[in-house]
């Protein structure tokens, strides 16, 4: 029955025909759910991303498991909560205090798990679960990998916050020159034809749209040696309003996952391929020094960094033509549910338990997920999701309820008419933070 169930990814054609499925990751950076045009931007010119929602799944509630970067990095690879691998990966893994350690060496990911199915994977961009060896790409099951190892490189400099050069080819330091957006494009598009004969996953890790906002046609400022753990990590801008920098920069990435998406087509691979686009956290709506006009999260309210809406409700398509049916799905969901989904798409077990659950059943035939509860947490800032319901705990402030059927920006507290259920999902969070492994 398993052969049969894998015979199904199969196709006839003049492509190499594959038992399993490739699967394409497409991770941007501080995207905001009103990012794109088909999420309702109107400043953003999104084409490419538009026709993969036209043609795919676009999910209108699906979350990062973390408001911030690496969190959901970790999440993304493991299929676990971030917090399960202690406190430094509730946040951003920060390139002074944090530099010396890494997602540990132990954790289970998606690319070594697949390997033992005779896959090969690739990884191209940012990382930011390890700084150094040995915690790069390459020690958790990566085949190939080129990129920045740290959060915010000079998108054409390629030096990090700290004055370090960080473009990376596994674990050795390999400058390139170019545009961020674009190198990382070229060795995805490299890697599709270089293994269109065997199953491969490619995770295509975009920087953009973090600081610093830079476009394609902008001139890299970082040096080696230089400090920008201040304002200057955010760029030679010329306006508070950074509005025109960004819209560079998304229109970069758009044009990347329209190459991505033509070079499968190319290599008659698309309907053998299920590509995946999605967003680590929310965006930026404003910062530090009167900076605005960053990014858009619709209707959210909050931004990156907030356990609100807009810091972990993220745009996300789906696309797998032949196999996906075109719509858009209101089932919750978060990034830790993709790597149960390749697994069960791959046919291969995973070795660990996962907190996520597998959307392959929804995106093959439309059947929706069971409910369940959602969990974040950010230093003091906790929130809890079930169905319709969201608890807030900003600190030592009393609870917040949300009904967001009725209220998705989060305007109207109702905690004090629905104590009830403030209680219920309290006692499930406190069960959850239990559950965790302790701070290492």
């Amino acid at each position: 029955m398993a052969c049969l169930a894998l015979l199904a990814f199969s196709r006839c054609s003049s492509a190499p025909e594959h038992v399993k499925p490739n699967f394409v990751v497409i991770l941007a950076d501080d995207l905001g759910y009103g990012d794109i045009a088909t999420y309702g931007s109107v400043r953003n010119t999104t084409p490419h991303l538009d026709r993969m929602a036209r043609e795919g799944l676009r999910f209108s509630d699906f979350h990062s498991n973390g408001p911030m970067c690496t969190p959901t990095r970790a999440s993304l690879l493991t299929g676990l909560y971030p917090h399960r691998f202690g406190q430094q990966f509730e946040s951003a893994l920060s390139g002074i205090e944090d530099y010396d350690i890494g997602l540990p060496l132990e954790a289970v990911t998606i690319p070594e798990t697949l390997a033992s199915a005779g896959y090969v994977s690739g990884m191209y961009g940012k990382w930011h679960l390890g700084y150094h060896p040995p915690y790069m790409p390459i020690d958790q099951g990566f085949d190939d990998f080129r990129g920045l190892a740290s959060g915010d490189g000079d998108h054409h400099s390629h030096i990090d916050r700290s004055g370090r050069p960080d473009w990376w080819h596994n674990q050795e330091l390999a400058p390139e020159e170019g545009y961020g957006v674009n190198l990382i494009t070229q060795h995805s598009v490299d890697f599709i034809k270089r293994h269109r004969d065997k199953p491969f996953f490619l995770y295509v890790a975009h920087l953009a749209i973090h600081f610093p906002w830079q476009g394609p046609d902008d001139s890299g400022y970082r040096v080696e040696g230089g400090n920008y753990h201040n304002l200057s990590k955010l760029g030679e801008l010329d306006s508070l309003d950074v509005s025109s920098n960004v819209n560079k920069m998304i229109e970069a990435v758009d044009r990347s996952v329209g190459s991505i998406l033509e070079t499968l087509r190319e290599q008659g691979l698309e309907e053998d391929t299920l590509v995946i686009f999605t967003s680590d956290n929310g965006g930026y709506l404003t910062y530090q020094g009167g900076y605005h006009n960053i990014s858009e999260n619709g209707p959210l309210r909050g931004q990156k960094t907030d356990v609100y809406e807009g810091g972990h409700r993220v745009p996300a398509i789906a696309w797998w033509p032949g196999k996906i049916t075109p719509g858009v799905s209101h089932d919750l969901a978060a990034t830790f549910d993709i790597m149960p989904t390749l697994f069960e798409l791959a046919g291969v077990a995973s070795p660990n338990a996962s907190d996520g659950t597998s959307l392959a059943s929804l995106l093959l035939d439309r059947e929706p997920l069971a409910s369940r509860t959602l969990f974040w947490r950010i230093r003091s800032e906790t929130a809890v999701r079930k169905g319709k319901w969201k608890l807030v705990q900003i600190g030592n402030d009393g609870p917040e309820l949300y009904d967001l059927d009725e209220d998705l920006g989060e305007s109207r507290d109702l905690s004090d008419t629905h104590p009830d259920i403030v209680l219920a999902l309290e006692e499930e969070l406190s069960a959850w933070a239990d559950s965790l492994q302790p701070e290492r």
